[in-house]
C-alpha cells in the first residue's frame, strides 16, 4: 500500500517571536516494511538557515532558524510512502522472555548495547513496582516472549479508556496508571514501562495511522494526528532488527496501516515539532494530520 502523508503543523503567537531555533523529525523512516518514496517540507516564514541530519537514534531531523519577527509560523510535511504487511508472526514459538532478559544483559557487543540502552528509565519514562506487577500478570515463568507482550497490549486496551482532556504531554506514566485513561503517548509510555521494569528492552514508536473516509471502515484511535506504539525486542533476530511492534491504544500489531517514522526512548527523543524561542508570548497549535492511499 502506498500513502501520502501530510502533516501540518501551525503556531500562533500573541506577540512577535524574534529567533525561533528548531528541529523537526517528520521523514518516515526506511525499515524493513516501508520505503520513503518522496518527502517534502515546507516552513513558512523562511528559514535563515537549514541543517538536515540523521540523530543518535537514526531517525531523520531538520534543524532550523528562524530570524524573522513573526506571529505564525507553519510547518508542513508530506510524504510518500510505501508500507507492506508485516510477516506472519508465531507469538507462541517466541523465545521465553526470561531467556530475552538474560540475554540482553550478558551481550556487551555493540549491537547488543544498542537493545540494553533501551532496558533503563528515560527522562518521560520512569519505572515503578506497581506497573511491573500489573505486566507480571501476564508474563509468568517461561512464557514466550510475544504471547506475554499480546496479552499485556489487550489487557491495556481494555482497562484504560482513551480520553484526551485527562492528561497532558507531560503527565507521569505513574499518574495515568491511577487515571487509568489518556492518549496513545500515555498509553505506549505506560506499557513501556510496564515492560521495561521487567528488564526487557522496549522503545517509543512515533508515525501515523491510514485515515478512514468511506462509511462503514474502521476508524482506528489516533488517525489524524501523530500516532505512538512501541516496540519490544523479541530476540528472534539480532539486537538491531529483531524487535517487534505493539499498539496499546488499538490492540493491534502494527502493519500496513501505520506509518513509522521515528524512535527512541520516548516522546522527547522524536517529538514533531520542538523549539526554543525569543519572544512570542502566549502561543496556540493547531495539528492537522492526512494520511490517504495514493496506489492499490
Amino acid at each position: 500500500m502506498k500513502y501520502r502523508i501530510s502533516h501540518e503543523t501551525e503556531y500562533r503567537y500573541t506577540v512577535p517571536v524574534d529567533v525561533g531555533q528548531n528541529q523537526v523529525t517528520l521523514r518516515p523512516r526506511d525499515i524493513p516494511r516501508q520505503r520513503c518514496l518522496d518527502h517534502t517540507l515546507d516552513i513558512e516564514p523562511s528559514p535563515s538557515t537549514t541543517n538536515v541530519r540523521t540523530d543518535y537514534f537514526g531517525n531523520a531531523t531538520v534543524l532550523f532558524n528562524v530570524q524573522l519577527p513573526h506571529t505564525r509560523m507553519i510547518v508542513t510535511s508530506v510524504s510518500d510512502v510505501e508500507v507492506n504487511p508485516s510477516p506472519e508472526d508465531s507469538p507462541e514459538s517466541s523465545p521465553p522472555w526470561e531467556d530475552i532478559r538474560a540475554a540482553v544483559r550478558g551481550d556487551r557487543s555493540p549491537a547488543g548495547l544498542q537493545a540494553l540502552q533501551f532496558v533503563f528509565d528515560s527522562p518521560l519514562i520512569r519505572t515503578a513496582p506497581a506497573l511491573t506487577a500489573y505486566a507480571a500478570e501476564s508474563f509468568t515463568a517461561g512464557r514466550p516472549v510475544l504471547a506475554a507482550t499480546r496479552e499485556l497490549t489487550h489487557r491495556i486496551f481494555t482497562d484504560f479508556k482513551y480520553d484526551p482532556t485527562t492528561t497532558t504531554v507531560s503527565t507521569p506514566v505513574d499518574e495515568v496508571f491511577t487515571l487509568r485513561s489518556g492518549v496513545c503517548q500515555d498509553f505506549a509510555h505506560l506499557q513501556i514501562a510496564m515492560l521495561r521494569g521487567l528488564g526487557l528492552p522496549t522503545r517509543y514508536v512515533s508515525g501515523y495511522l491510514r485515515t478512514f473516509k468511506r462509511d462503514g471502515d474502521p476508524k482506528l484511535i489516533g488517525a489524524d494526528a501523530s500516532h505512538a506504539w512501541l516496540s519490544v525486542f523479541d530476540g528472534t533476530g539480532d539486537p538491531e532488527t529483531g524487535w517487534t511492534d505493539f499498539d496499546p491504544t488499538n490492540n493491534q500489531v502494527p502493519g500496513e496501516h501505520h506509518v513509522t517514522v521515528a524512535w527512541g526512548r520516548d516522546y522527547a527523543d522524536v517529538s514533531p515539532v520542538k523549539g526554543v524561542i525569543v519572544g512570542g508570548g502566549e502561543h496556540t497549535i493547531d495539528v492537522r494530520v492526512e494520511v490517504k492511499p495514493i496506489d492499490r
